[in-house]
């Protein structure tokens, strides 16, 4: 029976390995977006070619970029908010299937359900063609384990209610520019998000991925490490999840009685 896998390649990029089926969270897999570039390496290309189904969040560009959604393979199936398709069907090669909150869709067995996200999804302004209206989105992955990939968010009522049991939270917990505004969690929010998920485990995503070149070195001098942060603010307010720190790259197990972390 394969092991169920959790790997974060960097900003909002989550490879998921549930049941045999391979998922991929928000992919960036280029140098750069716009301004911003990778602290670390970025993903590698070749995760376009070894996916079954990419997860798209919503559609702002460090969630959704259109030239890494080009990369996938034929035949690659999309999951995006509603009314995001259009957008996504100018360069995927596989199926578009648009999703609203409670929305289920079956993968091989493995089911995926989009939640609500408290986050202004929106993409461009006005009359642009590339306004975008839908929902932002986060999502339940249940298999063989059940992980739940929060997107973009901030903290929401209905996050105690979003699965009885949950193996892995994914959450984010900074993000690339000095401040974070509304619709979004810090290390200490993200923690107390936990209070509610109560998931055997935690991972903090979305922060020192992607940065402003110059602006880094002035915030990583006057800030703590957002993921550092969350993992002791996690100590204190969950104490009985186990969160933790992945290096981008490196899968972690998430089935079983016990974590094994590879690397």
């Amino acid at each position: 029976m394969a092991t169920d896998t959790v790997t974060w390649w960097g900003h909002a990029t989550v490879g998921l390995e549930v049941a045999g089926v391979r998922l991929l969270t928000d992919p960036l897999l280029r140098a750069h977006v716009a301004f911003l570039r990778w602290a670390h390496a970025a993903p590698p290309r070749s995760l376009a070619d070894r996916t079954d189904a990419v997860l798209v969040s919503h559609p702002h560009r460090d969630h959704l970029d259109l030239p890494s959604l080009a990369m996938f393979a034929p035949g690659t199936r999309f999951l995006v908010p509603r009314g995001s398709g259009r957008l996504v069907r100018r360069v995927a090669r596989g199926p578009v299937t648009e999703l609203d909150v409670g929305d289920t869709v079956d993968l091989g067995g493995v089911t995926v359900r989009a939640t609500f996200a408290a986050h202004d999804g929106r993409r461009g302004a006005g009359r642009t063609p590339e306004r975008t209206v839908g929902p932002a989105l986060g999502y339940v992955v249940s298999g063989g384990s059940t992980i739940y990939f929060a997107g973009d968010t901030d903290l929401f009522p209905g996050m105690a209610d979003l699965a009885a049991h949950l193996d892995v939270a994914v959450l984010p917990v900074g993000g690339w520019g000095p401040t974070l505004g509304p619709g979004h969690l810090d290390p200490e929010r993200a923690a107390r998000a936990l209070t509610m998920l109560t998931p055997r485990r935690a991972i903090p995503v979305h922060w020192g991925g992607l940065r402003v070149p110059g602006l880094w070195r002035v915030r990583s001098q006057r800030c703590p490490s957002p993921g550092a942060a969350f993992q002791s603010y996690a100590r204190a307010l969950a104490p009985a999840v186990d969160a933790f720190v992945a290096a981008p790259g490196r899968p972690f197990a998430v089935s079983g009685p016990e974590i094994i972390r590879y690397g």
